[in-house]
């Protein structure tokens, strides 16, 4: 049976390439974004199946109306992948508060809004496939990538946790963590770097921009094979909670996995002696 996909930042990149993966699967999806006749573009030949939105996903009543418009259109809504979002860069200090908002306003309360807009569609089906776009940085940090890996980790633990809470209505939870794909999330038109200067950071800071610009479009990761991969996975009986995509994800969090259960081990003897008497 077909399935109906709302995707979130459907226009390009990573979720531009899970819609296509779900069209030539055979599924409808309902494709959102900021700008909906650039999303009637990009999937102008599958008009048929696909229904554009405009949707900024900090807008909370703006992201119920899409859920319903959605249901309406199609009479469900099977798959709910949360993908919008952006890169905050820099050195903490160097970043504005209203900056470090903004990026949670989008990643990770983005999320939230789009998910409490469609849980109460899943919840009448009993039956519902949730994916939130994490990464390896919602994993391990990175230096220059605080506050985007601070949304990141808050998903994890808001996904960890909603999978316990609505398993019990058929509705499964997937956290995908995506290492460095071939997108335009390093350029100018995604990420973003802190206005402040502080002399302090000044050589580090330059190397770690460089570091993500020199990775920029020449990232491993393809998006249409992730894109296939989600396909699978919305198809599985059992999905994983978590989901690492790509050999450089895969290395870093298991090498992180690694290193927090060695420190455990070795401050074991403190870490038990908090217990009071018994």
């Amino acid at each position: 049976m077909s399935k109906t996909w709302f995707i979130t930042g459907a226009a390009r990149g990573i979720g531009a390439a899970i819609a296509r993966a779900a069209l030539e699967a055979g599924d409808r999806v309902v494709a959102t974004g900021r700008n909906a006749a650039r999303i009637e573009e990009v999937f102008q030949a599958h008009a048929g199946k696909v229904l554009a939105l405009e949707l900024d996903v900090t807008d909370g009543a703006r992201a119920v109306e899409a859920a319903e418009a959605a249901a309406a259109r199609f009479g469900r809504i099977d798959v709910l992948v949360n993908n919008a979002g952006y890169g905050q860069l820099g050195a903490f200090e160097e970043i504005a508060a209203e900056d470090a908002d903004r990026q949670f306003d989008t990643n990770f309360f983005g999320t939230l809004n789009v998910t409490r807009a469609v849980l109460p569609v899943m919840r009448r089906q009993r039956a519902g496939r949730i994916f939130n776009l994490s990464s390896m940085g919602g994993m391990l940090g990175f230096q220059g990538a605080s506050i985007y890996c601070a949304t990141k980790f808050a998903v994890e633990g808001f996904s960890e946790s909603l999978a316990l809470e609505v398993g019990q209505f058929g509705i499964r939870v997937t956290i995908v963590e995506p290492g460095f794909f071939r997108t335009d999330f390093l350029d100018g038109s995604s990420v973003r770097y802190g206005t402040g200067s502080i002399a302090d950071y000044a050589a580090s800071a330059a190397e770690w921009q460089a570091t993500y610009e020199a990775h920029n479009h020449k990232q491993a990761g393809d998006p249409a094979k992730l894109g296939a991969a989600l396909v699978t996975l919305a198809a599985s009986e059992e999905p994983p909670l978590r989901y690492a995509a790509g050999t450089d994800a895969v290395e870093a969090i298991t090498g992180k996995l690694d290193a927090v259960r060695s420190e455990i081990e070795r401050w074991r003897a403190l870490s038990v002696s908090t217990d009071g008497a018994r």
